[in-house]
């Protein structure tokens, strides 16, 4: 049972593969589980023509980009490989090859069938 008096922290965990999940921690036993999301809270996060993109995938760059506040450019045909998903309207977090870390548009890339 729990007092009036007691408290639940939100703590970021690290599963197997890297990624930072949430839990609950009950501070009188110590018993850790993870929060229940509604299903229209989860957002889907598609490429180009329609393909749901997940966290690991590989895509490839459909049109040269420009990157901002360089002279470089993202050739089309780019392959990115282990893209991770984030929140925003640069909801592609990736390395490019010979140009670094960088936040991509998912309308921009096509999702390459493992």
């Amino acid at each position: 049972t729990m007092s009036s008096s007691s408290t639940w922290n939100y703590i970021p965990t690290n599963d197997a593969s890297g990624v930072s999940r949430w839990s609950f921690t009950c501070p009188e036993c110590g018993h850790e589980w993870a929060p229940e999301v509604p299903l229209d809270a989860v957002q889907e996060v598609r490429d180009s023509v329609g393909n749901v993109l997940q966290d690991g995938d590989a895509v490839t760059v459909i049109k040269d980009l420009k990157v901002k506040g360089s002279s470089s450019v993202v050739k089309v045909g780019t392959k990115v490989r282990s893209i991770r998903l984030v929140d925003g309207d640069h909801d592609i977090d990736c390395k490019i090859p010979g140009i670094g870390q960088m936040g991509l548009k998912s309308e921009f890339v096509k999702k390459i069938p493992r």
